[in-house]
């Protein structure tokens, strides 16, 4: 898949199994604001895909109108294993660039496996996207959407059982229709 068609599968993605399965429940209002920013990252260094998330937040400090953004990692796709080590290094960088407090990564692979679950775990899909990708978030804005939100910390564990309720065709489907209209 091309950059171009990486980023409408997901935006796909976001409207199709994030918002319509009610995974994150601020989604939506920032999607349909059109403030969501793609970044594309073709290769597999860990080095400059951490100059280039730095580049990204840099960005997110200067421009409000941004409120989130999806660093795709397209080389990062066939191994899982490989992405943990970026996820890990992305946690390292928002100490470092002083941004802890300030921003939070979330990762979505299309081959994400929680620890502990089973491959064909429905739960893995609440994580599996079309592409490998840091999301960017402002902690600030979680901070204010979670306070209206009645009990936030069972959203995880909804999240798991929706998909596990769901079963595993059914969660893969919504996966391949987001890659595949796009």
């Amino acid at each position: 898949m091309e950059s171009i068609q990486q980023i409408k599968a997901t935006k796909n993605w976001i409207q199709q199994v994030v918002i319509d399965c009610n995974f994150c429940p601020f989604a939506a209002q920032v999607f349909l604001q059109n403030k969501i920013e793609y970044a594309w990252l073709d290769g597999t260094d860990i080095g400059i895909c951490m100059e280039q998330l730095l580049v990204e937040l840099n960005k997110l400090d200067t421009n409000t109108l941004i409120e989130t953004t999806f660093l795709l990692l397209p080389g990062y796709n066939p191994s899982f294993t490989e992405f943990l080590n970026i996820i890990e290094a992305a946690e390292a960088s928002i100490l470092v660039y002083d941004y802890e407090g300030i921003y939070q990564i979330a990762s979505f692979h299309p081959l994400y496996q929680f620890e502990g679950a089973d491959l064909h775990d429905a739960a893995n899909y609440t994580n599996r996207s079309p592409v490998a990708m840091l999301h960017i978030l402002r902690e600030a804005s979680i901070d204010a959407v979670l306070e209206k939100y009645n009990n936030p910390a069972i959203i995880p564990e909804r999240n798991i059982t929706f998909a596990q309720q769901k079963g595993i065709a059914f969660m893969q489907q919504l996966l391949h229709q987001a890659i595949h209209t796009a």
